[in-house]
C-alpha cells in the first residue's frame, strides 16, 4: 500500500453517496436523478434530486431538505419534472411537480396509501399511477389519538399474500390504477376490486392504460396467470388482452400502439427459467418471444451492497419500432441490449459494452440518446449517457470518486476454471500491500438466489475483508444467473448438490495457490449463500470459521415461513408441498446434515426478515450450542432481508464488525 492511500473502513458507509433513476428530458439536453445521503447523528437517510447537463457543467442540485424526493419524471414538454416526495409528512409520500426553470415544488396529491410508480400522459395534462389506499381500520386509528396510542389490536389474515420482506404485513387494500390531473391534482381511481392491478403504462395516443393483473381464483397461489389488460383512459370496464399463459411483467406499448412488449417466463412453477421478451399484437393473439434464441436472462440480478434501489428499466422501444432495449443478467455483466423486433435470428447489440452492471436507463423522446447509471468493480454507480447509435459513453458524474481514489482496494483478478461441470468463473481479490511471498488466510462469500450472480460491481463488504489482510474469493456456481439456463436450471429439485461441487472445486482451486495458507480459510455467505455456508458446515470441516447470514436452513419449515410461502415449490422445484414429500425437502436441507459440523460459526439475522424467517437461523443456532460447536447469533431488530445492502447505517456497520471480530478471532 503507498504512503499516499488508506484502508476502507465499515464507517465509509456514512459517505458514500449513491445516485439513482436517471431519467433524461424529451430534448436530451439534461438528465434529473436522486442522491442519497446519510445524516450519521440521526441515522437517517434522505435524497434529493439533481439535474446534469449532458453537453457539458456540473451536475447541481435541484431540490432540498431533509425529505426523500425519488422518481424524477419529465413532462412531455420538458418543461416540469413530477416526482414523489415525504417532504410534507415523513410517513406519507405525495406526488410533487416543479418547474425545470426552479421555484418551489407544487404538492399534486393528497392521497393516504402508497405509491408504486407513474407516468405522464402524452399530452401532459395528466399521470396515471399505481396506488394503494390505506386501509379504513388504520385511517381511523391514525385519527383517534387514544387508538393510535395503544396501537394495532390484531391482524386478521384470510389471504397467502400477507407479508412482504421489507414492507411488513400488508394492507387489506390492493394496487389500482389512478389518474392524477396535472394541473387540479384531481385524484380518480379507474380500477377496484380485490385484485392487484399494477404498472400502468399509457397508450402513445392517450386513449388506454395498460395494466397487469391476475385475476385467478386464488392468486397468491397461481403466480402465473398474470394476464394483460387494457382500460379507456376515461374510465370503464378494462378488456383482456388474449395472450399465452404464463407470468407477465414490465409491459410497454409501440410506438404506433399496434403491439405491446412485456418479459415473461415461457413455462410455469419454473423459478430458474430466462426472463424473455416477448411482442403481442394490442388486439390479442400470438407472443412471440423475441428473445428465446439467445438464452438470455433480461433481470437485474447482479449482487451488490451499495445499491441505489433503482428497478429494473421496462422494455423500452425505439421510435421506429424496430428494436427494444432491455436490460440483462449476462456472465458477470449487465449490458443494456437492443434486441430486433422482427428478425427471429437477428442478434442482440451491446448499448454497454464495457465490462460493468446498469442499474436502469431511460431514453430521449427522439430515441438517439440513452442515460443509464453504470457501476463497476472500482466505482460505485455514476449517471452515464451515449448515443445509441456510435457516440462514444461519457460519465456526467463522479460522486465518491475522490474519496475511493484515496483509498488502496487492493487488485482484482478474474479467473475462469474447468469446473465440475464446465466453466466456473470467479474472482480473487488481493490486499493492499500484497505480497506473494507471504501467505494469507482466505475469506470465501457466496451469492444469495440462488438465480443471482456476483459481477463486475463495486462491492464494499469484499473490500473491508480485503483490508484487513485477507484474500477474499467469489465465483459463479451452477445455479447462478447470466450463464444460460442450463446453468441456473441445474440445481432444480437439486439444490445443494453439484452447487456444493462447484463451490468446493472453486475452495479446492483457491488453495492451492501459493500465497494461501489452506489451513485458514473462511466461509460465508447469506440468504441462499447463508443456505451453502450452513450445508458445508455440515458437509466439511474444510473451513477453520464461518458466518452464515439470513440463512435458509430447513426447507421443510421454511416453506410455511417465508413470504414466499407455496411458491418455494417453485423456488427450490419439489413438486407438491412438505407433507406431501417430506424426504426430498429434508434431502435439500442443510439441517439433515447438521450434526456433523465442527465449524465456529456466526450466525447474523435480522428479526423482521420475512424472506427468511428468523427461525432458520435460530434453529442452526440451537443445533451448534447442543453439538458444543463455538458459536454466537446476531440479531438485528426492525431489519428485514436486505439489511446488508439497505439496513440502517449503524446496523450495517455492526454486522460487518461482527463478521470481522469473528474471522479475526479464528483465522488469525
Amino acid at each position: 500500500m503507498s504512503d499516499e492511500k488508506r484502508l476502507i473502513t465499515p464507517e465509509i458507509l456514512y459517505d458514500l453517496q449513491i445516485v439513482s433513476d436517471p431519467q433524461i428530458s424529451p430534448d436530451g439536453r439534461t438528465i434529473a436523478f436522486g442522491l442519497q445521503r446519510v445524516v450519521q447523528k440521526t441515522e437517517k437517510k434522505y435524497r434529493n434530486l439533481w439535474l446534469v447537463p449532458v453537453d457539458g457543467g456540473e451536475a447541481h442540485q435541484f431540490t432540498y431538505g431533509d425529505q426523500t424526493d425519488r422518481d424524477p419524471r419529465w413532462s412531455p414538454d420538458g418543461q416540469s419534472i413530477a416526482f414523489l416526495s415525504n417532504r410534507l409528512d415523513e410517513k406519507q409520500e405525495q406526488l410533487f411537480i416543479i418547474s425545470f426553470n426552479g421555484g418551489e415544488a407544487r404538492p399534486l396529491t393528497k392521497l393516504q396509501g402508497s405509491f408504486a410508480g407513474f407516468e405522464w400522459a402524452p399530452d401532459g395534462r395528466s399521470l396515471v399511477c399505481q396506488f394503494r389506499l390505506q386501509d379504513e381500520e388504520v385511517r381511523e386509528r391514525e385519527a383517534d389519538e387514544q387508538k393510535k396510542k395503544l396501537g394495532i389490536v390484531s391482524r386478521h389474515i384470510t389471504s397467502l399474500e400477507y407479508k412482504l420482506d421489507g414492507a411488513g404485513y400488508l394492507p387489506q387494500e390492493k394496487w389500482q390504477v389512478w389518474t392524477i390531473d396535472a394541473a387540479s391534482g384531481e385524484a380518480k381511481q379507474l380500477t377496484s376490486g380485490q385484485y392487484d392491478n399494477t404498472a400502468p403504462r399509457w397508450s402513445p395516443d392517450g386513449t388506454q392504460i395498460l395494466f397487469l393483473s391476475n385475476r385467478s381464483a386464488d392468486p397468491a397461489q397461481e403466480i402465473d396467470a398474470t394476464d394483460l389488460f387494457l382500460l379507456p383512459a376515461a374510465g370503464g370496464d378494462a378488456q383482456r388482452v388474449d395472450a399465452r399463459y404464463g407470468r407477465k411483467f414490465m409491459a410497454s406499448f409501440s410506438p404506433d400502439g399496434q403491439h405491446i412488449a412485456y418479459l415473461g417466463r415461457e413455462q410455469t412453477g419454473r423459478f430458474y427459467q430466462n426472463n424473455s421478451l416477448f411482442v403481442i399484437p394490442t388486439v390479442g393473439g400470438e407472443a412471440r418471444n423475441i428473445s428465446a434464441a439467445h438464452d438470455l436472462h433480461l433481470a437485474t440480478a447482479t449482487n451488490t451492497d451499495v445499491s441505489s434501489g433503482t428497478p429494473q428499466t421496462p422494455p423500452s422501444w425505439s421510435p421506429d419500432g424496430r428494436t427494444i432495449l432491455v436490460q440483462a443478467t449476462l456472465q458477470g455483466d449487465q449490458p443494456i441490449l437492443a434486441i430486433p423486433v422482427h428478425e427471429a435470428s437477428g442478434q442482440p447489440r451491446r448499448i454497454t459494452s464495457a465490462p460493468g452492471v446498469a442499474s436502469g436507463f431511460s431514453l430521449d423522446a427522439a430515441g438517439e440518446r440513452i442515460a443509464y447509471l453504470w457501476g463497476t468493480l472500482e466505482m460505485t454507480d455514476q449517471v452515464w449517457v451515449q448515443g445509441i447509435e456510435g457516440a462514444p459513453a461519457r460519465p456526467l458524474t463522479d460522486f465518491n470518486q475522490e474519496l475511493l481514489a484515496a483509498i488502496d482496494l487492493g487488485q482484482v483478478e478474474e479467473v475462469v476454471l474447468d469446473g465440475p461441470g464446465g466453466p466456473l468463473p470467479g474472482w480473487v481479490l488481493k490486499p493492499p500491500g500484497f505480497d506473494p511471498a507471504q501467505q494469507y488466510a482466505a475469506v470465501l462469500e457466496i451469492h444469495g438466489g440462488p438465480q443471482t450472480q456476483y459481477g463486475r460491481v463495486f462491492m464494499h463488504e469484499f473490500y473491508l475483508l480485503a483490508a484487513q489482510g485477507y484474500v477474499v474469493t467469489w465465483c459463479n456456481p451452477r445455479g447462478s444467473q447470466g450463464y444460460g439456463e442450463a446453468v441456473s436450471g441445474a440445481i432444480h429439485d437439486n439444490w445443494g448438490t453439484v452447487d456444493f461441487d462447484d463451490v468446493m472445486a472453486w475452495t479446492a482451486y483457491v488453495a492451492g495457490l501459493p500465497y494461501i495458507d489452506s489451513q485458514r480459510m473462511g466461509v460465508s455467505g447469506g440468504s441462499y449463500g447463508g443456505y451453502m455456508t450452513v450445508l458445508i458446515i455440515g458437509r466439511t470441516q474444510r473451513f477453520k470459521a464461518a458466518v452464515a447470514q439470513r440463512a435458509v436452513s430447513n426447507l421443510v419449515s421454511f416453506y410455511g415461513s417465508s413470504d414466499m410461502n407455496t411458491h418455494t415449490e417453485s423456488l427450490v422445484g419439489v413438486d407438491g408441498p412438505p407433507w406431501e414429500n417430506f424426504a426430498n425437502y429434508w434431502r435439500q436441507s442443510p439441517m439433515r446434515y447438521i450434526g456433523a459440523a465442527r465449524t465456529p460459526t456466526l450466525i447474523i439475522h435480522s428479526e423482521r426478515d420475512f424472506r427468511c424467517d428468523r427461525e432458520q437461523g435460530e434453529q442452526v443456532f440451537v443445533a451448534l450450542k447442543k453439538l458444543g460447536v463455538d458459536t454466537e447469533m446476531i440479531l438485528f431488530p426492525e431489519e428485514s432481508h436486505g439489511l446488508s445492502r439497505s439496513g440502517r447505517t449503524d446496523r450495517r456497520i455492526a454486522r460487518l464488525q461482527h463478521m470481522l471480530r469473528w474471522f479475526e478471532t479464528y483465522l488469525k
